[in-house]
Formats: C-alpha cells, structure tokens, sequence
C-alpha cells in the first residue's frame, strides 16, 4: 500500500539537536519519505512560516501539511508559537502536533485550547519513539485527510 496520497512537508520545531536527529531517524524507521525540515525555536518556526529572514525563497521552505513542536524552548516557546500560527488565517489550518517531554495536565489543556490537534509526550526510548512516529504515519497519513497543501 501507498503510504501517501501526496508527499506532505513535516516540520519539526525542537531546541535540541540529539532530539531533531532521533526524530529523523525515527520516522525513517518507519519509511516514511516525506520532505523534514526543522527549525530550533518559535521565533524560527514563525519565520519559516511566515518566509522571514533566511526562510524568504518558498523553494527551499515549503508550506508545511504538518508541524511537529516541542513546547520548551527558547527565545518563543511552543505555547507562544502554536498561539500565533492558530491565531493567524493562512496558517491556522496547518495540523500542530505537540511532541514534547512535559507532562503537565495544564500544558495538555492549555495547548488543546489554542488549537492544538495531538499532544504526545516524548518517549525516553527511541524504540519508544519509533512506535509513536508510527502511530503518527498510521493515523496522520494513512487515516486522516489533510487539508491540501496550497501555498497561502
């Protein structure tokens, strides 16, 4: 079976580098040959969305059909970032999928109440995280549909 209908652009917003990197391999894992991009904080994230600074050639940083955040980082945190990117018309309809390390019951609701679509706690193993990027491809690619990928 196809695992995808269209190649949809996956971007991981994560302050840690081991973590973008076993993110990577996690979703190779379980093939998935979606184009990944990463940006390390919210104030990048924004900028890639918004094709600010060095994200300004639509070429090399495409529309997004999903975004994968971490909530704890610096400079602009998840929070503030899903806070602008569902607040904002053209972005508002891009999946926000929380993968971050908290816990806390007030971040699950805060994040929920701004908009976001799946809140996953990052396992400790990778093996752990291995199955959850397969959970992600089962549902988010295979079960959902997504909203097209037009370049707003």
């Amino acid at each position: 079976m196809d695992v995808l209908k269209k190649p949809i652009t996956i971007l991981i917003a994560d302050d840690d580098p081991d973590d973008r990197m076993l993110a990577l391999e996690a979703l190779n894992e379980n093939h998935l040959t979606n184009n990944i991009y990463f940006v390390e904080d919210g104030e990048e994230l924004l900028d890639y969305l918004h094709h600010r600074g060095q994200y300004t050639d639509v070429a090399s940083a495409p529309r997004p059909g999903m975004i994968l955040l971490d909530l704890n980082m610096p400079r602009m945190d998840g929070r503030e970032s899903i806070r602008e990117i569902k607040s904002t018309a053209e972005l508002r309809d891009i999946p926000v999928v929380i993968l971050t390390t908290s816990k806390s019951e007030e971040d699950i609701a805060r994040t929920y109440n701004l908009g976001a679509n799946s809140y996953i706690t990052k396992p400790v193993t990778f093996e752990g995280l291995v199955e959850v990027m397969r959970g992600l491809r089962r549902y988010w690619f295979e079960i959902v549909e997504l909203p097209p990928q037009i370049n707003h």
